[in-house]
């Protein structure tokens, strides 16, 4: 546990860009709102929507992928980088009366199998440019039926599938970090490379105010493709925490990380983020955000350094269970890590791939991100869940930068965790034989109108590509909307505040004179930010109540457990 200090940990800016202190809310595009009733969310049914999502006082939206795909992994196999187009200009129109800004969601990792570049490698010759495009090599053994290596995918199973040659004979074999519907694209061809560049400056053409990149750290392999020779989780998509606790420099623990997971984190990678970076600065105001997950915060920092990404997710942060010292460590060692470099830290509990944070916490040993929870797993205690999800965000919102919302959050929402295996759409499921039961839990599509039809309201008709829980009804935006101490009008007040006291742009430090071994306070920007971690009642400090999780403050000023106040000194 780090030692509590008054030394401020974030400075204000003078004139700072809007991304340093934006709080952006994700849409998953499938399951936010369908426009047209065939049970699939749509760009049409987003656009419908975009007003409740001004009246909650966001910034800017990222949206998943909504291009041309065969759905196999949801949108993240493209079949086709350009498509959706007058859906998506009707939406950047709306939005910009809105003052809403626009982040596109970039697949360059992989594509879909369906892709015409893939389609045309799989006709095309070994050692052909078709195949040059992606990462196709010969197999072992005595006909070459072994793979390559000893590569897993991130999904389970083998990551790599052989082809069958134009002839109808055995052939070569193709790399899929993820599922087999998605091959890696060979980053090392400048054909690649020139063709992202291509994308990139259509969709800033078009409107965009800049791209969540996916999987960030991983486009780059190793040359030679060497086998995984130490496991330290490389094959989950991500670094391990746990290898990261070491007494090496952080030097020392990146190249040993390089080796140990040889298509994660590369050095290679940075190459290309510059090559992104120098697109968007052709452009005014962009920004650019990288999916990277690699430890530790300082070697994920890397990633943000001057004329690289502008921001990544903190996934640092999304990973601390609500819990005192290690809030506490996190938030100095975030603060440091991306101050030290110019950028500013980004904050986020949820997103499409991790367990809802409403139901993660609800859990005293928080289960294993991307693997999901299903019915035949212990539940969580769902009061607790909400009650610590809620404190977790308002202590979160009150920090300085940028802030990540996940749809549905801001209503509460918590994982599907009874989902029946016949709906199951995510290849986790599939390729693990349902060991893992993946992300269809955090994907379910969002409760509008409580009752209005099957879907509460998420389509016209009532169809719904997953279907909801029962208790999606409750956690609907009209049972929220108006009513005091719903989830959906605290998430309100917390980003009128933080835009009020500008927060985002704050003078952050800790506050250890209303700091006990129970309670985590901060003050920023004037504004103090008090958390109990207690089981028992604190006194709340003197000074104007902005905020407070709890429904009902004691008369007698007291802050109840897992609640959170923000006081005006």
């Amino acid at each position: 546990m780090s030692i509590p200090t008054t030394e401020l940990l974030s400075h204000a800016r003078k004139d700072a860009e809007w991304w340093r202190t934006s709080v952006i809310y994700q849409i998953y595009p499938r399951s936010f709102a369908d426009g047209n009733g065939d049970g699939m969310g749509d760009l049409q049914g987003v656009t419908q929507r975009l007003e409740s999502l001004a009246e909650l006082g966001i910034d800017a939206i990222w949206f998943s992928p909504f291009f041309k795909s065969p759905q196999k992994d949801a949108g993240y196999d493209v079949a086709d980088y350009k498509g959706t187009l007058a859906d998506f200009d009707a939406l950047v129109a709306r939005a910009k009366t809105l003052g809403l800004k626009i982040i596109v969601d970039l697949v360059p990792n992989h594509s879909s199998d369906q892709h015409a570049w893939f389609q045309a490698a799989l006709k095309s010759a070994p050692g052909s440019p078709e195949r040059a495009r992606y990462m196709f090599r010969d197999g072992k053994g005595e006909n070459g039926e072994l793979p390559p290596n000893n590569w897993e995918s991130v999904f389970g199973g083998a990551a790599w599938s052989r082809i069958t040659e134009a002839d109808g004979t055995p052939g070569q074999w193709y790399l899929h970090i993820f599922d087999s519907s998605q091959p890696d694209f060979n980053w090392q061809n400048e054909e690649v490379r020139a063709e992202f560049d291509s994308v990139l400056r259509f969709w800033l053409d078009r409107g965009a105010a800049g791209f969540r990149i996916d999987v960030a750290h991983g486009m780059i392999k190793v040359d030679g493709l060497p086998d995984v020779v130490a496991n330290n989780s490389t094959m989950s998509g991500q670094d391990s925490p746990d290898a990261v606790k070491t007494k090496e420099t952080d030097e020392e623990l990146i190249a040993r990380l390089q080796v140990e997971n040889p298509f994660w984190g590369q050095k290679g990678v940075h190459e290309i983020n510059k090559r992104f970076r120098a697109i968007l600065d052709e452009y005014d105001d962009r920004v650019m955000c990288g999916e990277a997950w690699v430890h530790p915060l300082s070697r994920m920092a890397s990633y943000v350094k001057p004329g690289e990404y502008h921001q990544t997710f903190n996934f640092g942060y999304l990973e601390t269970p609500w819990n005192k010292e290690k809030l506490q460590d996190v938030v100095t060692e975030s603060l440091t890590a991306f101050g030290a470099v110019g950028a500013p830290s980004t904050w986020v509990l949820s997103n499409h791939d991790v367990i809802r944070h409403a139901t993660r916490m609800g859990y005293d040993q928080v289960p294993k991100q991307g693997d999901g929870i299903g019915p035949k797993y212990a539940q969580p205690d769902e009061a607790k869940g909400q009650r610590r999800a809620r404190a977790a965000s308002s202590f979160m919102l009150g920090l300085p930068g940028g802030a990540y919302i996940y749809q549905g959050e801001e209503l509460g929402l918590p994982e599907h965790t009874t989902l029946e295996e016949k709906y199951r759409e995510d290849p986790t499921f599939f390729r693990t034989n349902g060991e893992r039961v993946g992300r269809d839990g955090c994907r379910v599509p969002l409760p509008w109108e409580a009752g209005a039809n099957e879907s509460n309201g998420f389509s016209t008709t009532g169809a719904s590509w997953l279907p909801q829980p029962a208790s999606y009804k409750r956690y609907a935006r009209s049972e929220q909307e108006g009513v005091a101490g719903s989830t959906l009008e605290l998430y309100k007040r917390l980003l009128k505040e933080r835009k009020a006291f500008d927060l985002g742009n704050g003078e952050f430090r800790w506050a250890p004179e209303f700091m006990d071994e129970s309670t985590l306070a901060y003050i920023n920007n004037g504004i103090l930010v008090l958390a109990n971690f207690s089981g028992d009642p604190v006194v709340i400090p003197a000074g104007e109540i902005l905020v407070t999780t709890q429904h009902d403050l004691r008369l007698e000023g007291e802050l109840e457990h897992d609640q959170v106040v923000w006081i005006k000194l």
